[in-house]
């Protein structure tokens, strides 16, 4: 055999071997984020958090 050849090989296993784990973590992550919703806001539309939203109270007059 030549080197290449032996070279090609062993390359491909470490490259199909890199792809299983790294395809295993992410469908992990993915199951993560299915079942773990208690970070989600349903009121946040425009994904900056809070900086849009009206406040609830009025604010006092100062001024008197």
């Amino acid at each position: 055999m030549s080197k290449n050849l032996i070279m090609f090989i062993v390359g491909s296993i470490i490259f199909i071997v890199y792809v299983y784990f790294y395809f295993r973590i992410v469908i992990r992550q993915h199951k993560v984020e299915r079942t773990d919703i208690s970070g989600y806001d349903t009121n946040d539309f425009d994904g900056i958090g809070n900086q849009g939203r009206i406040p609830d109270k009025k604010p006092k007059n100062r001024a008197s």
